[in-house]
C-alpha cells in the first residue's frame, strides 16, 4: 500500500483540512441522477428532483451523483447546478438518509474554473466531486497535462476528487491504468469511475490502490464501474461499486446483483446480471431521453430533456418501455 493510499483512506471520511467528518463512500450502488424540467418552460423542477433522490435512497442506493452526464450538467447554469445539489442534499436529510453522500459533477475546461466549481459544490452540500479530463484543446492533453490538471485541482478543491474516465464524453481521452494509479497517490484523489467499461483497467487500479470492496475497507480508495451492465463483473474484479445511469430506473435490481455477489451467491448474481444487462442496453441506446421516458412510463414522472436533446416519439417511448419490461418485472418484485 502506498503512502498516498493511506492518506486516501483518511480523506474518504474526513473533510480536507478540517476536523468535521464527511460521509464515507461505501461499497455498493450509486446513481448519477437525472435533472427534471417543466415540460412547457424547461425550468428546473426541484420538487421532482427531490422526490427522485428519496426514491433512489429508499431503493438501497448508498450514494447519489448530481451534475453527472445523466444530469444534463452541460445544459445548466451554475446557479441551477447549485440549486439541484442543494435540493438533493436537503431531500435526503429530511427523509433521514444522512448517510447517503452527494457527489457532484464539477468539471470545467480550466484548472481555476474547476476549483471554483468544486468550492460551489461544497457550499451546496456536496461531499465529493466527480471530474472528467478537459478536452476542448484535445491536442494538448497529453499525460503530463492531465496529471497537472488533476493534481492542481486536487490541491485547490475543498472536496475529495473522483476521476471520471469517460472517453466518449471527452473527445476520446482514455486515461490508462498507469496514469490513474499515479494520480491516486494524491491525498485528495479518492476514486475513479470507469465508464470506459474496461474491467481489466479497473482490476489493475483496484489492486494497486487497495480499493474498498464488499469485504474490506482497504485504503479507502474507490474503484467504480460506470454502467449497470457490468455490476457483477465489477464486484468480481475487486471493484468498490457502480455509478450507473440505469440505477435511475432499476435501482433495486442493481442493488440485488451487487448484494448477491457480496453474499457469495455468484451463480444467482450472474443470472440476474444477464437480465439487468439486457434492460440496461435498451436504456443505454435510448440515452437521456429514453431513460426519462422509462421513468415516466413506470413511475409516473420523468418528462423530457432540455433542448437540443430531442423528445422521443410515442412509438419510441413504447419501445423503450417494452424493451425493459423483463427487468422491470424483476424490479417491481424486489
Amino acid at each position: 500500500m502506498t503512502s498516498g493510499s493511506v492518506t486516501n483512506g483518511y480523506t474518504n471520511g474526513v473533510a480536507n483540512g478540517h476536523a468535521k467528518p464527511r460521509t464515507p463512500l461505501r461499497p455498493g450502488i450509486y446513481s448519477p441522477t437525472m435533472t427534471f424540467f417543466n415540460p412547457e418552460t424547461e425550468e428546473v423542477d426541484l420538487p421532482t428532483v427531490r422526490k427522485h433522490a428519496v426514491r433512489l435512497a429508499e431503493a438501497g442506493l448508498v450514494g447519489l451523483v448530481t451534475m453527472g452526464s445523466n444530469g444534463e450538467a452541460v445544459h445548466l447554469s451554475r446557479a441551477e447546478k447549485a440549486a439541484i445539489t442543494r435540493a438533493t442534499r436537503e431531500a435526503l436529510d429530511e427523509a433521514g438518509y444522512h448517510d447517503v453522500p452527494v457527489i457532484v459533477g464539477a468539471s470545467e475546461q480550466g484548472i481555476k474554473l474547476t476549483i471554483e466549481l468544486c468550492k460551489e459544490s461544497a457550499a451546496a452540500g456536496g461531499e465529493y466531486v466527480l471530474i472528467v479530463p478537459p478536452s476542448y484543446y484535445r491536442y494538448a492533453m497529453d499525460e503530463e497535462a492531465l496529471y497537472e490538471y488533476f493534481t492542481s485541482v486536487a490541491d485547490g478543491s475543498p472536496l475529495p476528487i473522483i476521476l471520471y474516465n469517460y472517453p466518449g464524453a471527452v473527445a476520446g481521452i482514455d486515461m490508462d491504468s498507469d496514469l490513474i494509479i499515479k494520480l491516486a497517490k494524491h491525498p485528495n484523489i479518492v476514486g475513479t469511475k470507469f465508464t470506459c467499461g474496461n474491467t481489466g483497467k479497473l482490476t489493475r487500479v483496484a489492486l494497486a490502490t487497495n480499493a474498498v470492496t464488499t469485504k474490506t475497507q482497504g485504503s479507502g480508495y474507490m474503484a467504480f464501474g460506470g454502467m449497470a451492465d457490468f455490476t457483477a463483473q465489477t464486484a468480481a474484479s475487486g471493484g468498490s461499486g457502480i455509478i450507473a445511469g440505469g440505477a435511475n430506473v432499476v435501482p433495486k435490481t442493481c442493488v440485488k446483483v451487487w448484494n448477491l455477489w457480496a453474499e457469495g451467491r455468484y451463480d444467482a448474481a450472474l443470472e440476474l446480471q444477464r437480465t439487468l444487462s439486457k434492460g440496461d442496453w435498451v436504456l443505454t441506446k435510448a440515452a437521456i431521453p429514453g431513460t426519462k421516458s422509462a421513468i415516466q412510463s413506470y413511475y409516473g414522472y420523468g418528462g423530457y430533456p432540455r433542448r437540443p436533446l430531442k423528445r422521443l416519439s410515442q412509438e419510441r417511448v413504447e419501445a423503450v418501455a417494452k424493451g425493459i419490461k423483463e427487468v422491470m418485472d424483476v424490479e417491481k418484485n424486489l
